[in-house]
């Protein structure tokens, strides 16, 4: 890269920065109605979280390097399915979001299947997941996937003990299958520790902007922390595959835990810098004899602010 197209880029990142920082503030303000005594714990938990500007500047750069990935993506017809595991509140919906926030959403999109009917119960186990796949030119993010099975499922008495030995004999074979078709398929579990989910737990108590994500399997799986780490190092025993291994992310720093992922992520796939046309805004064409029409002032929104 010439020393003209560094400063280009480094301009762009300045402006970029500055240009979305209010909006990225908004977004990554995550205790808004916590009180002072409970915001004083957390940061006293975590005195050396990552500094929030070198945070945005990565994260900034990063995302550059996604929609780069994005590009490629469509331009080759790549398959790219990314499964996103782990405890709850380890921060992997945080990790989508900030993978997706600036890619299209008909490129990237994002699964998050609710609990199986009746009638998906009597399929084949991996069935619902199937049509969720990605075609050509596609990325799909799994934000939790067939691995509920040997997780929640298990622990929670959802499934029977032959239907998870099933699972553990059919999902390798499965997984490469996948890849054989030529799907890239990556695999990241979201690993915190007993203290800092209790913690977070606590925090999505008494703040009513997260309550809703507090619900009653979550109160359950602290009930059950022990019976989730035997069935997930089960897990990555019989599911660490070399066609499509695990990457475990740390996600008590959320800050790190976002980059990581993403810089990880983005060392997996063989992408590169796709050709793309010079795009010019075309001239207005304007007609002397049409006249815009007046329309009712009930039709607009009030405005209030």
């Amino acid at each position: 890269m010439t020393e003209e197209s560094n400063t280009s880029a480094m301009d762009w990142l300045e402006a970029e920065l500055e240009d979305t920082l209010d909006e990225d503030f908004e977004i990554e303000f995550s205790e808004p109605m916590l009180s002072m005594e409970i915001r004083k714990i957390y940061r006293a938990q975590h005195p050396e979280m990552l500094d929030r500007k070198v945070y945005f500047r990565n994260l900034l750069r990063l995302q550059a390097e996604l929609i780069k990935l994005q590009d490629w993506v469509q331009h080759t017809g790549q398959k790219v399915v990314i499964l996103m595991e782990g405890r709850d509140s380890a921060g992997k919906g945080g990790v989508i979001k900030r993978i997706t926030q600036r890619l299209n959403p008909r490129v990237a999109r994002v699964v998050a299947l609710p609990a199986p009917s009746r009638r998906e119960q009597s399929q084949w186990y991996f069935q619902r997941y199937v049509p969720h796949l990605p075609a050509g030119g596609e990325i799909v993010l799994f934000d939790r996937s067939w691995y509920n099975r040997a997780g929640v499922e298990r622990v929670m008495g959802f499934a029977t003990e032959d239907e998870v030995e099933a699972f553990f004999r059919d999902v390798p074979e499965f997984e490469r299958m996948l890849v054989r078709s030529g799907i890239i398929l990556l695999k990241y579990w979201f690993s915190i520790t007993d203290e800092e989910q209790q913690l977070r737990f606590l925090m999505r108590i008494h703040d009513p902007m997260k309550q809703w994500k507090l619900s009653p399997m979550d109160l359950e799986s602290r009930i059950r922390w022990e019976q989730y780490t035997k069935a997930k190092e089960e897990m990555f025993e019989r599911t660490n595959i070399p066609e499509a291994p695990w990457y475990i992310v740390e996600g008590n720093d959320k800050k790190r835990e976002r980059l990581n992922c993403i810089e990880h992520l983005l060392t997996q796939i063989p992408y590169e810098d796709v050709p793309s046309e010079k795009v010019d805004l075309p001239d207005r064409k304007y007609n002397p004899e049409y006249e815009r029409q007046f329309l009712p002032d009930e039709l607009y929104v009030p405005k209030v602010y």
